[in-house]
């Protein structure tokens, strides 16, 4: 068994955790060693696990590892990843087993990603490293996913979109198709983007409008 450590002990931690228990009762695939979190003391057990440390511990871990990030904010991730220096260190990206992949084919996943139950991904897609697809998003052909970028569940992401690197994505939003989203981004929960959105900006509302920058 693949020996694994959550990053993240907060709710979606514990919502990887049980995504993982999902795979394994499907192919008895990871081992999980517990938790790293700097935010909770070593020893501290969250759903029967272990938190392992903080980021000084797994830079010391002297074997090999693999780490799933449960981190929603783009930018907190990046900093995270940063500090991650350690060889051994490696990221596997998660899929549940009912996600549902039109043509695997033609669907590019990169390391990292996280891609939760009820998920549908269609055709001729490039979903870079370190993504997060929660709760029944679903994916249309011909769309690119910018690395470390995130969608919270229900997300609808129509055909021909490009959406840039460290974008996060609000419970319910729905993009239209041919449009593109620029990095570092926010769209706020259960908005409709109809026209294309600049990057390091914030956008709500129904159609998205933009309402300040970064």
């Amino acid at each position: 068994m693949e020996k694994l450590a959550i990053y993240g002990a907060g709710g979606f931690g514990r919502e990887v955790l049980t995504l993982i228990n999902d795979i394994n009762k499907i192919c008895n695939k990871y081992d999980v060693l517990g938790f790293y979190d700097d935010g909770h003391s070593a020893g501290e057990v969250i759903n029967d696990y272990k938190t392992l440390g903080g980021i000084d511990a797994l830079n010391s871990v002297t074997e090999s590892i693999s780490v799933v990030l449960a981190i929603g904010s783009p930018s907190i991730k990046r900093c995270i990843l940063e500090k991650i220096i350690n060889p051994y260190v490696k990221f596997p990206t998660l899929t549940h087993p009912s996600v549902m992949i039109g043509d695997e084919k033609y669907v590019s996943i990169g390391q990292g990603c996280i891609i939760c139950g009820g998920t549908i991904i269609t055709t001729n897609i490039v979903i870079n490293d370190f993504v997060i697809l929660n709760l029944s998003c679903t994916v249309g052909h011909d769309t690119e996913i910018g690395r470390c970028s995130a969608f919270m569940p229900s997300v609808n992401i129509s055909g021909e979109v490009q959406i840039g690197e460290d974008v996060y994505v609000g419970t319910g939003a729905k993009i239209i198709n041919q449009l593109s989203i620029g990095s570092g981004t926010i769209i706020g929960a259960g908005a409709v983007v109809a026209k294309d959105i600049p990057s390091n900006c914030t956008a709500v509302g129904v159609p998205a409008k933009v309402i300040k920058y970064h």
